[in-house]
């Protein structure tokens, strides 16, 4: 069932439940720090909930309590700080403390593709919810946030019926995350919906307690934030569903690109003209180079081989070619790269030797440091392996580029991987690349060209700065 909050049916859909630990609001923990959980302790925190944040990374779990948030989101740190310093937050490495801590216990932990397949590798769900198990003495509520394949949530419940005592009662829920990178904070205190898959009238009871304060800033703002309340084999669901779509979308006005690149057309009117279309839609219809991150690549490639192993493989292997146009964007920006500069492709590919390129971007999406599986690198590995001399440059991401390409060569402004450059391409939509002055760029480089793997720059205004300008499905524009 949907219930729209704030409602009558709202009101009486739900009993608070009396928090185990006695404390007048649930008392909350979030198991794995990483950019899920971090950002959804230090969120609650801020409405008002008690809050403990665990992970095993003592480090990271000491940057944290120091006030420092160890990866990049807008208007987190200040949070942090802020919530640290009112009390409501702290953070542990011990699983008794967060044991003896909380009422209800989230867990965020990591589930990476497997090294030997295209499943997710549920290690870390197991170690988290194994242990945390074993020190709980009281009842509580184990709620799953990690994007997880489906039937996990029926296997954490026998998990924890093995490691805890039965007389504790302690329960299991899904409750899936819907985070998007750079907009995380209104993500989590103004979620467009709240998903929960529970059993009980108790669980459900106390997850309501537990995002009373999500509800409550949402009536002072005369918002409503949808909940939808469901089984666990559909809770989970959901959040690999939406991603899901949203690749598809994607690889689709991607799809679209390569047809308008061969028929002359203009895939951002294109998607224009679609997305007028209520039952379309404009959003994610940006032809470039693909999607990247730490969720869409690996969670379609996990969603095929579950449903494979459910015997419903052939209702995902529209997925495959999804993956497969998502990464064939990613050569043609390497095709791009010979045209523009004059070099024919020999039996390896397109030998770039001599030139030097400037690649603007790292992240995978701007407004984030995040540069796993990120087009941008990727595409830069392969320009270098074709011989160029690559320099990157990203407002956030290059410390984490450093450590995932160590071998690549990165510089510290703008200006400076530009500076000499043949070529410059912009590869993460960064708003410092969007409205950088094509005229005083082009007094720094070699040559001015410019390939822009998002289409997020003015073509026209490219041109009549001198530019040759090539864009994803786009024409080229006349000056």
């Amino acid at each position: 069932m949907t219930i729209p909050y704030p409602t009558k049916q709202t009101a009486t859909a739900f009993t608070e439940v009396e928090p185990p630990s006695g404390a007048p609001r649930p008392r909350l923990s979030f198991l794995g720090t990483g950019y899920l959980g971090a950002t959804y302790a230090i969120c609650f925190a801020e409405l008002g909930y008690e809050v403990l944040g665990f992970d095993v990374d003592e480090a990271k779990i000491a940057k944290l309590a120091g006030g420092q948030v160890p990866f990049h989101e807008p208007g987190l740190d200040e949070l942090l700080r802020r919530n640290l310093a009112g009390g409501r937050l702290r953070f542990t490495t011990s699983y008794a403390e967060v044991a003896d801590f909380a009422d209800v216990h989230f867990i965020c932990v990591g589930t990476p593709q497997r090294a030997d397949g295209m499943g997710a590798d549920l290690a870390y769900v197991e170690t988290s919810v194994t242990r945390l198990a074993r020190h709980l003495t009281r009842r509580a509520l184990i709620v799953g946030k990690s994007t997880v394949p489906v039937g996990t949530a029926d296997w954490v419940e026998q998990l924890v019926a093995k490691h805890t005592d039965p007389a504790l009662r302690v329960e299991v829920a899904w409750s899936p995350e819907f985070l998007q990178e750079g907009f995380a904070v209104e993500d989590v205190l103004r979620p467009n919906r709240i998903v929960v898959g529970a059993k009980t009238d108790w669980a459900n009871g106390l997850l309501y307690a537990a995002h009373k304060g999500v509800f409550d800033l949402a009536a002072t703002e005369d918002r409503e934030v949808p909940l939808v309340v469901t089984d666990f084999a559909t809770a989970e669901l959901v959040k690999v569903a939406a991603n899901a779509f949203l690749a598809t979308k994607i690889s689709f006005i991607n799809a679209m690109a390569e047809v308008c690149e061969v028929a002359g057309g203009d895939v951002t009117q294109l998607a224009r003209a679609i997305g007028y279309d209520p039952r379309i839609g404009n959003r994610f219809l940006q032809a470039g180079v693909g999607f990247g991150g730490g969720c869409l690549p690996k969670d379609i490639r996990a969603f095929q081989a579950r449903a494979q192993e459910l015997g419903a493989g052939e209702a995902l292997r529209f997925l495959h070619e999804v993956d497969l146009v998502n990464l064939r964007r990613r050569g043609r920006v390497l095709q791009l790269a010979a045209e523009l500069l004059g070099r024919r492709a020999g039996p390896a590919g397109p030998d770039l030797s001599g030139t030097r390129i400037a690649v603007l971007g790292a992240a995978f999406k701007p407004n984030s440091d995040d540069v796993r599986d990120s087009p941008s690198l990727a595409i830069a590995a392969t320009l270098t392996k074709a011989g160029a001399d690559v320099r990157i440059y990203d407002p956030q991401g290059i410390e984490n580029a450093r450590t995932a390409q160590p071998t690549l060569t990165y510089a510290g402004t703008m200006a400076e991987a530009v500076t000499d450059a043949e070529l410059v391409c912009v590869l993460t939509e960064w708003a410092e690349f969007r409205n950088a002055d094509p005229q005083a760029l082009g007094e720094l480089v070699a040559q001015r060209l410019v390939i822009d793997g998002r289409n997020c720059l003015d073509s026209a205004l490219w041109a009549r700065a001198g530019w040759q300008y090539r864009g994803m499905g786009r024409p080229h524009p006349q000056v």
